[in-house]
């Protein structure tokens, strides 16, 4: 005999789920869609409103005025491309870019080579190793003025501490700032001077992320550190001497502090120009000579100057290493 209790229609109807408090379903996709989408934007936002603060809006500023005859009285007059026709023209202009492309090669060259071997001995087990890779950027620290002061007491024609040793094997002395090629090498030193060790600690920083395992299989095969150096060294380093070589394209094509400097803060490079680069001659025709619309030109092709000079880097060093 079995006993059966019926509980009633309550005990058979299934409870209702709890209620749930808090945010609705749509209101959390929409704020994991924020968190996973739109935040990324919304962190790296304010650097591209400064890029177009900065950045695109005075290209596009510079861009429209070369364009016009515009001055100082801000009268402006429709030209078109007559300012770019008067400037492929004009024998100061090419003369800025000589001079401009001297240096570039004078300076960074040299300073390249530098910079890479400074790196590959300050990669190095060495004493006070920190002491030695925080000295190498000292001299970007210091003031250009104070760099030009000293660069000019070296290079003095009759006082100069560079005249006094050249003296001592017999050389005349050089008048290092009247002269184009003596002034284009003591401004290049100026330069060298400076981005050495900046550069050499980016390589430094380049060399740190190569596998020590590829330095030991070749010291087992027989392999000199010399031939480790560019064999191994240089070939992995070409993704940091890609960003190095394009970086001073850009500095160096737009020198202005040291040959102003020298000068004694004069834009006109030198009593015949000769050592005026194109970014002295931007700045001596808009705010010396009040041609707003000619120096907008000018600072246009400077600009296309750059964009070739890096497109050319950019393919020689890829060359590195075999891969074309």
């Amino acid at each position: 005999m079995s006993l059966h209790v019926d509980a009633g229609p309550a005990a058979r109807t299934p409870a209702p789920p709890p209620r749930r408090h808090g945010r609705t379903r749509p209101t959390r996709s929409f704020l994991s869609w924020i968190d996973l989408k739109a935040a990324p934007y919304l962190l790296i936002s304010p650097y591209y409103l400064l890029f177009l603060l900065f950045g695109i809006f005075p290209l596009g500023f510079t861009l429209y005025y070369s364009l016009y005859k515009y001055d100082l009285t801000g009268t402006t007059k429709w030209t078109g491309l007559g300012n770019y026709a008067a400037l492929l023209t004009d024998s100061a202009f090419w003369n800025a870019v000589v001079n401009t492309l001297g240096m570039f090669v004078i300076a960074t060259v040299p300073q390249m080579l530098l910079a890479l071997l400074l790196a590959n001995a300050l990669n190095k087990r060495i004493r006070g190793r920190l002491f030695v890779r925080l000295g190498v950027l000292l001299p970007l620290v210091t003031s250009v003025v104070a760099v030009a002061v000293v660069f000019t007491q070296l290079y003095g024609r009759d006082w100069g501490v560079i005249n006094w040793v050249l003296s001592w094997f017999g050389v005349d002395p050089v008048s290092w700032k009247t002269e184009r090629l003596p002034s284009w090498l003591a401004i290049s030193t100026m330069i060298d001077w400076r981005w050495t060790g900046y550069n050499a600690i980016i390589f430094l920083a380049g060399m740190q992320t190569i596998p020590r395992d590829l330095y030991e299989a070749a010291s087992i095969d027989g392999a000199s550190r010399r031939r480790q150096f560019w064999q191994i060294t240089v070939p992995m380093l070409r993704p940091t001497m890609i960003f190095v070589i394009l970086n001073s394209t850009i500095g160096g094509l737009t020198l202005f502090s040291e040959p102003t400097t020298f000068y004694g803060g004069n834009v006109h490079g030198g009593t015949n120009s000769q050592f005026q680069t194109v970014s002295m001659f931007i700045v001596e025709q808009g705010f010396r000579e009040f041609d707003y619309g000619y120096a907008s030109a000018a600072a246009w092709l400077l600009f296309l100057m750059i964009l070739i000079g890096s497109f050319i880097n950019f393919m020689l060093i890829r060359r590195i290493g075999g891969n074309k």
